[in-house]
């Protein structure tokens, strides 16, 4: 039997001992998780095994053995057609997947329009579609403005003034002790001077401790 879901976005998540399926939203993705079914055939196969190791160990003490074995030889038999999935597992199976069907349309609409199956999140009550067809008036309504201001923020951050202090280097060094002297007019370290010095030849300011003149190259 071929599996038709009433949404193609949807998960086998069966495995040997029960069957069990999650269908998804075909917007946001957004699963719902059916709930699980156990495999009356593998609760079978369990009381067989449990069965037989019972009537083989009867068997062992009373000393008649046939039944015992008959018994473990058919739950190998169960054993070894569930290793390619039974056919009472899939008559199962297929019966698992129609009551999760039924039980996860109860938490999807379907879109009249694109004939999406969608979750509650993605449908627009007031109009009866899905949001994608007809999104939500308020929604749209908040997103605009919100983009509008992100953007009014940007235009205004590329004309905006972000700094208008002075630029300048904040550690010069004394050129007395060598050590970083602050802003004042003395060394905060030594105390020598740090008045500018004036170049007897050009008249040109050069700092304490230059040796020649930045401007004329006269030796201060």
């Amino acid at each position: 039997m071929t599996m038709q879901a009433f949404t193609k976005n949807f998960a086998d998540n069966s495995t040997e001992a029960g069957f069990q399926f999650t269908f998804y939203c075909d917007i946001c993705h957004d699963g719902y998780k059916t709930a699980f079914v156990e495999s009356a055939t593998y609760k079978k196969r369990g009381l067989l095994r449990m069965f037989g190791d019972a009537a083989s160990l009867l068997g062992s003490l009373t000393g008649s053995t046939n039944i015992g074995n008959t018994i473990e030889r058919g739950a190998n038999n169960i054993s070894t057609r569930f290793n390619g999935m039974s056919p009472e597992w899939q008559k199962e199976h297929d019966a698992a997947f129609e009551a999760a069907q039924q039980e996860a349309l109860g938490h999807f609409m379907r879109c009249p329009h694109c004939r999406a199956y969608v979750c509650e999140t993605d449908w627009n009550e007031q109009s009866g579609l899905c949001v994608k067809c007809a999104p939500r008036v308020n929604v749209e309504i908040a997103a605009a403005h919100a983009g509008k201001m992100a953007q009014d923020i940007r235009a205004a951050a590329k004309t905006a003034q972000v700094f208008s202090g002075r630029i300048e280097n904040l550690q010069t060094l004394c050129p007395a002790c060598g050590k970083p002297s602050g802003t004042g007019k003395f060394c905060a370290n030594c105390g020598a001077s740090l008045a500018l010095n004036k170049c007897p030849a050009c008249g040109a300011q050069a700092q304490q401790g230059a040796q020649f003149c930045g401007e004329c190259g006269h030796k201060l």
